[in-house]
């Protein structure tokens, strides 16, 4: 959560005369989901306080790597302009729906 408010500040005002407005858009997105998936592991740290059930700290794993590999990706894109990091992001988002799935799979059989 710190690091997404680094970087929303960075890209707000350090980025904001340097990259084009669809590459704002696209860094912003990367922040917006890195928040959103922040909380997400705090639900997951309330849920792990006794005992973690493995399904739990598996959803946690799937967070996080679908933070480094969809935001991380699109704040690579959004800097550098290669196109390429764009094919990482697809696989970033797999693992938020896989975590999603897990914490849901958890849920229900709670």
């Amino acid at each position: 959560m710190f690091l997404g408010v680094v970087l929303g500040a960075f890209a707000a005002h350090g980025l904001k005369d340097v990259l084009s407005d669809p590459m704002k858009a696209i860094f912003e997105t990367g922040v917006r989901y890195q928040f959103i998936h922040g909380l997400a592991l705090f639900i997951v740290a309330w849920l792990s306080s006794n005992s973690p059930p493995p399904i739990v700290t598996a959803a946690g794993w799937c967070f996080v790597a679908g933070i480094l590999l969809f935001s991380g990706s699109l704040y690579i894109l959004s800097l550098t302009g290669t196109k390429a990091w764009g094919a990482v992001t697809p696989i970033g988002g797999l693992a938020f729906l896989a975590g999603w799935g897990l914490l849901g799979l958890w849920a229900f059989r709670a």
